[in-house]
């Protein structure tokens, strides 16, 4: 989905919290940008918006910066487009 969207303006950022060594998230990381967060730091700047221990966390950011949509689960490829197709239509 990364490839086929980010000619529309679509970023994927990740953030492993759960890794213990910086090679282990790395191992992990795919396509798109990937921050090993072990200390937590840019989880933080979530607070009040996803828990820490809801991990997979999805959040979809609008072209304003606000939260689109939000799911504490793992998603399929067809569950995350519904979420971000809306905000595609937006312009």
């Amino acid at each position: 989905m990364y490839e086929d969207t980010r000619e529309q303006g679509v970023a994927f950022l990740g953030i492993n919290t759960r890794d213990a060594t910086q090679s282990n998230a790395l191992a992990f990381e795919g396509t798109y940008p990937s921050f090993w967060d072990r200390a937590g730091k840019l989880l933080l700047k979530f607070r009040g918006t996803i828990s820490p221990s809801a991990i997979p966390s999805t959040l979809v950011i609008d072209r304003q910066g606000r939260i689109a949509a939000s799911v504490m689960k793992a998603l399929s490829e067809r569950e995350l487009r519904s979420m971000v197709d809306p905000v595609l239509k937006e312009g």
